[in-house]
């Protein structure tokens, strides 16, 4: 996806709380700001979530269409787990984890059985893709401030 077809999504996401047309009709999306790992700048980018309400957290997957390298976003969380989430019309500050072991393969079976195009992701990648959880800043043990 190019930077101005991700603009288009967010514009439309923000304006209309939370939902958008095209491609990602009827699809969970969220609006994920990292921070650059090298330019510590604030990067906005949709993203497909799975909702985990037992563990009062949204997850991700850093699939980048099944791709030989992780999405941006990835490397910028992994350097900074500080996020900004938005989901529907609410923003708030998260904490960003990979999920353990446990829960990787259980979290991708719900997610393809939500979204069959995950499964192809998956057989693609030449890599584990790393799934992410996404836990509010004030409900995690490693409360971090966002920085502006």
């Amino acid at each position: 996806m190019s930077n101005a077809f991700n603009q288009r999504v967010i514009e439309e996401f923000r304006a209309n709380e939370g939902r958008v047309g095209g491609p990602f009709e009827g699809v969970t999306l969220l609006l994920l700001t990292t921070r650059g790992a090298k330019s510590g700048l604030p990067r906005t980018t949709p993203a497909v979530y799975l909702p985990d309400p037992g563990q009062d957290r949204l997850v991700v997957f850093a699939s980048n269409g099944g791709s030989d390298k992780a999405p941006g976003w990835y490397h910028n969380l992994v350097a900074d787990p500080a996020v900004v989430v938005e989901v529907g019309g609410e923003r708030y500050e998260a904490v960003a984890a990979p999920v353990d072991a446990g829960e990787h393969d259980e979290l991708w079976r719900r997610q393809i059985e939500r979204d069959p195009n995950f499964a192809e992701f998956r057989a693609r990648a030449p890599r584990t893709i790393p799934v992410i959880a996404l836990t509010r800043a004030d409900h995690s043990p490693e409360v971090r401030s966002v920085k502006p």
